[in-house]
């Protein structure tokens, strides 16, 4: 049996973070590295977040956001 060592890193921001979650429970638009996710912003991870559209859940990782605001919609 081969045994490895698994190391896992991920950067955090705290102020991302914190401002993440005073918006949480809100509609938000979000813009990532790869396109844009407009929904309910339902879960702030450290990590990731997870944005609610339509009734399905994107799981975005924190470090693929590239700006976010609450939508006035």
């Amino acid at each position: 049996m081969n045994s490895q060592n698994v190391s896992m890193n991920s950067a955090i921001d705290p102020y991302v973070y914190q401002t993440l979650m005073s918006i949480q429970g809100r509609p938000v638009v979000v813009q990532t590295t790869q396109g844009s996710v407009r929904g309910m912003l339902k879960t702030v991870m450290p990590d990731h977040i997870v944005v609610e559209v339509s009734g399905t859940p994107f799981f975005i990782r924190t470090q693929q956001i590239v700006w976010v605001f609450p939508d006035q919609r």
